[in-house]
């Protein structure tokens, strides 16, 4: 059985993205991204607040942007993890 990796397009995005849609912020917490959501839910409350509800919405769309072209955790490379250096029994 062949496993999709997280990235653009995947279910678990497309999720992400309508809830980021409705909550910005909310398909960040969703894909486990705690402060990237609270970043996207202050910069859209502080743009509805600034602009009187006019590019409010402009928060919504770009979290949403943001959980559905999101690729996944990245790992740095370690040298513990390296498959070279593994010893095998």
């Amino acid at each position: 059985m062949q496993q999709s990796a997280p990235g653009p397009g995947s279910g678990g995005n497309v999720i992400a993205a309508l809830a980021s849609l409705v909550l910005p912020g909310l398909g960040q917490l969703a894909q486990g991204r705690v402060l990237s959501a609270l970043l996207q839910l202050v910069f859209s409350a502080i743009l509805w607040l600034i602009s009187f509800g006019w590019l409010g919405w402009l928060g919504h769309i770009l979290a949403a942007l943001d959980a559905a072209l999101w690729r996944g955790p990245r790992y740095r490379f370690s040298a513990s993890r390296d498959p070279r250096r593994m010893i095998s029994d």
